[in-house]
């Protein structure tokens, strides 16, 4: 019996295939999907002329497309205002979040009269 071994996205046991020397992933379809996501996220943080084609790619697909995004809105508004709610949280989130500063930051100047 060959051996199992627990598939990285959805934590189930699977048989992987021996010709796959490091298989991580199961063959279930979200596996995979999360496989090539991982891929995809890795080679864009690793590869500047895979991001820069990317972008490119991107950038044509707005052209071809240039009101895309204002239709989904008007087509989903539930979506559009859900998103808005997040975001605000987002930022408030961010915005309540404490800044450390160092004392050479500090723009108060701090008065130190020795006591006799």
């Amino acid at each position: 019996m060959s051996r199992t071994i627990q598939c990285v996205h959805c934590g189930c046991d699977f048989r992987p295939d021996p010709r796959v020397k490091n298989q991580r992933y199961g063959s279930a379809k979200e596996c995979q999907r999360a496989r090539k996501r991982a891929w995809q996220r890795e080679k864009l943080r690793s590869d500047p002329d895979y991001k820069a084609n990317q972008l490119d790619c991107q950038k044509e697909w707005h052209k071809r497309h240039p009101g895309y995004y204002r239709q989904y809105r008007e087509g989903h508004p539930k979506s559009c205002e859900r998103n808005r709610l997040m975001q605000r949280y987002r930022n408030s989130r961010n915005r309540s979040r404490q800044k450390v500063a160092t004392m050479d930051a500090s723009t108060r100047k701090v008065l130190i009269i020795p006591v006799d």
